[in-house]
């Protein structure tokens, strides 16, 4: 491991915003979040996160809600930790897990918000189980919503939106879903408030069109088999 590297894991390690393995908080955070960040404000995720872009650009935005970026890599989460101590964001964490785990770390119907933002596309057929937006994720997602809470889903995948617009949508129960396959020439694009990712620089620099899609699971709604 670089010293670098290392550096950052120490600094990770000391830094309230970040809970992780080896902080007793990490065993006691699921249902307590907003213990956590000392008010009663609405609970919002970036899953796989990366550097927390859309974390910490929402709780600018967005002062009253809390939002708790969640990626595996901490030499990621070191960059948005790091931005919102700077900025005095108090209103933004960092969970280092897996989302498949997620689960383990949100009590149901916790949480008010879900963002998915350029996650891994994971092109492979094999991994079609890994890729964010199937079903066994949204079943998770929907337990940790709240009633009326949005999923919302970005990308410049064009394969990954349709998988998920022809085959996870139709076997879920939503309503309000709005989707563009090009999001900078859509009404949808407000609401992003012109945050963009790293990758997504790269991507729009590259001509690649955004795709967007946002809904809400239908009340007492079961997953289609």
């Amino acid at each position: 491991m670089s010293r670098r590297k290392q550096k950052k894991f120490a600094d990770n390690a000391m830094r309230h915003n970040i809970v992780q393995p080896g902080k007793p908080i990490y065993e006691q955070i699921k249902g307590k979040w907003n213990e956590h960040f000392e008010n009663n404000n609405p609970i919002v995720l970036e899953l796989a996160c990366g550097r927390g872009e859309y974390s910490v650009g929402l709780a600018k935005v967005h002062p009253e809600k809390n939002f708790v970026g969640v990626d595996i890599k901490g030499d990621r989460i070191w960059v948005g930790s790091a931005i919102a101590i700077e900025e005095g964001l108090e209103n933004v964490a960092f969970l280092r897990t897996h989302v498949l785990d997620l689960a383990d770390f949100f009590a149901e119907n916790e949480v008010s918000e879900i963002w998915v933002v350029h996650p891994d596309p994971r092109p492979r057929g094999r991994d079609e189980k890994r890729r964010l937006t199937h079903q066994r994720f949204m079943a998770i997602y929907k337990s940790l919503l709240k009633e009326n809470g949005w999923l919302k889903f970005k990308t410049d995948s064009t394969e990954l939106f349709d998988f998920t617009l022809e085959e996870v949508i139709p076997t879920l129960e939503i309503e309000n879903f709005e989707f563009t396959k090009d999001l900078y020439n859509s009404s949808l694009l407000p609401e992003h408030h012109g945050i963009k990712t790293r990758y997504e620089g790269i991507f729009t620099e590259e001509g690649h069109d955004i795709k967007y899609m946002k809904f809400k699971f239908a009340t007492n709604s079961k997953l289609v088999k």
